[in-house]
């Protein structure tokens, strides 16, 4: 524990992120530059990070490298040396997609996903260095519908996977991405087990607030979808969400990454977390974000019959391992609005808010 206290403070160590260009990815490799450590970046297009260098900084401790999941062997450069890894690279693209031909899905999202993992843990293997995987998941793994009964759990927690069989024959919007993590995590647990390789998963919830990549991220267009009322799927995929998990989960893009950290350093933390800011049904989300941001376009959403009481999305188990969180649901929605206009996102806000 002494060591584990003597590193938080800085002393720092390699880590090597995958999909650095993302949304959790880019705030991450600033987080552990900020914080001292050593970044192994990776991206299938290294030019899409040109604008990041300067908001990342780190000097000559941030080293990048060009890997691509579908490629074996082509993260092995980067994760030689490496402390640990942080797994978060993912096609967001199918969390919008529809496609009706499953063997359509199974190679072009879930193939790719699943053996995208499994390439990186066979890295992990190959270097000898890593002592700790810490695998990006998703909420989108998780129900709050007990599947034998029907009924809404009041808590959701670790144990809430949503199973695969219904993953496969449930065709509402965003299910392509669904299956692809719920796999895709199951594969890298497995062959993580076989192969004597230290993993945590954190599953993210709904990340928002500040972002560095050049394009809003999907994630927040999705929370945003209905104040701009610009594209309906997305929108559609909102209420989908909230149908299967009893209501929305939050987190801030600190946060997010500031658990990643946590879990990777934390010697006793083991198997899947979630990491969850607070939780609110999508029509009380609509006025939060009405609140700081009033819209003519904000669109009605119609929700469906649930139960008396919200489901809470548990972040239990980490806060129980002693991790804390540094910005409310209030402050999320906020930066989330003036990340936004300040990115020409949103149009400026005429009154000034109270």
């Amino acid at each position: 524990m002494e060591q584990h206290n003597l590193h938080h403070r800085g002393g720092g160590r390699t880590y090597c992120v995958t999909g650095a260009t993302g949304y959790i990815g880019s705030w991450l490799v600033k987080s552990l530059l900020e914080k001292g450590h050593t970044v192994n970046a990776t991206a299938r297009n290294l030019a899409k990070c040109d604008h990041l260098l300067t908001l990342w900084g780190g000097g000559d401790r941030l080293r990048l490298f060009r890997a691509d999941m579908n490629e074996e062997g082509s993260f092995d450069d980067a994760i030689e040396g490496c402390h640990g890894v942080f797994h978060v690279a993912a096609s967001m693209d199918a969390i919008v997609q529809s496609v009706e031909d499953e063997t359509d899905v199974e190679s072009k999202v879930i193939k790719c996903s699943v053996d995208g993992a499994l390439n990186v843990l066979r890295s992990c293997l190959r270097s000898k260095s890593v002592k700790r995987v810490v695998f990006t998941s998703s909420i989108s793994t998780l129900t709050a519908r007990n599947e034998a009964t029907g009924e809404w759990v009041p808590v959701v927690d670790e144990s809430c996977q949503i199973p695969i069989d219904v993953a496969w024959n449930n065709k509402s919007c965003g299910w392509v991405y669904v299956l692809s993590k719920r796999l895709t995590e199951d594969a890298a647990f497995q062959f993580a087990k076989e192969n004597g390789i230290q993993i945590v998963s954190v599953i993210t919830t709904t990340t928002a607030g500040p972002f560095l990549t050049l394009t809003v991220p999907l994630s927040i267009s999705l929370l945003l979808s209905p104040i701009t009322g610009c594209d309906n799927q997305l929108l559609r995929v909102l209420s989908a969400v909230n149908s299967r998990m009893g209501s929305i989960a939050l987190v801030h893009t600190e946060d997010i990454c500031n658990a990643h950290l946590y879990l990777m350093e934390h010697d006793e933390a083991q198997g899947r977390y979630i990491c969850c800011t607070n939780s609110c049904t999508i029509s009380e989300l609509v006025h939060h974000f009405a609140e700081v941001y009033p819209s003519p376009n904000t669109e009605r959403v119609v929700e469906p019959e649930m139960v008396s009481v919200p489901t809470e999305i548990s972040s239990k188990k980490l806060k129980d391992l002693g991790f804390r969180y540094k910005y409310s649901l209030q402050e999320v929605i906020h930066q989330t609005v003036d990340c936004c206009i300040d990115n020409g996102f949103l149009p400026p806000i005429k009154n000034e808010r109270k």
